[in-house]
């Protein structure tokens, strides 16, 4: 049997839900892990359980809003330092859904309108950004050098999701971000690739009776997307639709004719749009 070597993990919103899920896959394997999640207040705890459920592993946790770039950028630099000079694989996971009612319209406001709240697009893509451009600084100074880039979307980023407009736009952008980087960051042997699962039981919803008459996706789901993704690094900018029990890898929308797709090949080659 191969002897796996430990590998530098990221895990943002790793102390709950998918992100949990995640942590505790790669701890499974032998990895370090490193939680970053806003809720300090059951981070530390879960950390220290896990590297107990897994000692072969070792694992930490960092109070980190992703939405603040000096903090995850605070957090990421510790991080490397702390693994040795190593970051080899980022899950970009953090994420927070509308909480009810969407703000991005209001058809009951008839006096002046107020601001949407925007948490959504900081947190979801903003943080996400944040994410993947410290992951990819730090993956080109790593002395086995490139990585691997998870970044978590949604299929409410591929099909309308009228309930929650910005969360839909937050993860819309998640996959337009993959998509436009994977030939940018190849050029330094790191893959990036997006997971868009549907219906799994998280804590973003704001009431778990909402899953009641949900058609679930179990979360292990999840873990063989991850893993299909990993074990082929010619898959970049990839979305990969978690559902039920299958990984659907979902191409981009097909050029509407052959004049765009010059004209975009033209923006790469010309290297500035």
């Amino acid at each position: 049997m191969a002897t796996v070597i430990p590998k530098s993990v990221i895990v943002t919103g790793g102390a709950s839900g998918i992100g949990l899920t995640m942590s505790r896959h790669f701890a499974s394997q032998g990895h370090r892990v490193a939680i970053l999640d806003i809720n300090a207040e059951s981070g530390h705890g879960i950390a220290t359980e896990i590297a107990s459920e897994f000692p072969e592993s070792t694992v930490s946790f960092r109070k980190c809003d992703v939405s603040s770039w000096d903090e995850q950028a605070a957090a990421f630099k510790a991080i490397f330092h702390e693994h040795g000079g190593s970051i080899d694989i980022v899950m970009a996971n953090a994420g927070v859904s509308e909480q009810g009612s969407t703000t991005a319209v209001d058809l009951a406001e008839m006096d002046e309108p107020l601001p949407p709240k925007l948490g959504t697009i900081q947190i979801n893509l903003m943080g996400t950004i944040y994410s993947v451009k410290l992951a990819v600084h730090y993956m080109r100074k790593n002395e086995r050098k490139g990585g691997s880039i998870f970044c978590t979307a949604s299929n409410a980023g591929l099909y309308p999701f009228p309930i929650a407009p910005l969360y839909a736009a937050s993860k819309f952008g998640v996959i337009g971000l993959v998509r436009s980087l994977a030939r940018v960051v190849a050029k330094s042997n790191i893959q990036i690739n997006a997971l868009a699962p549907a219906v799994l039981a998280t804590n973003i919803a704001p009431d778990k009776a909402l899953f009641e008459n949900m058609i679930m996706t179990p979360m292990a789901t999840i873990i063989k997307g991850i893993s299909q993704l990993l074990e082929d690094p010619s898959l970049n900018g990839q979305v990969a639709e978690i559902h039920g029990d299958s990984v659907t890898l979902r191409p981009h929308h097909e050029f509407v004719d052959a004049d765009s797709e010059k004209n975009l090949e033209t923006f790469w080659n010309l290297g500035y749009a």
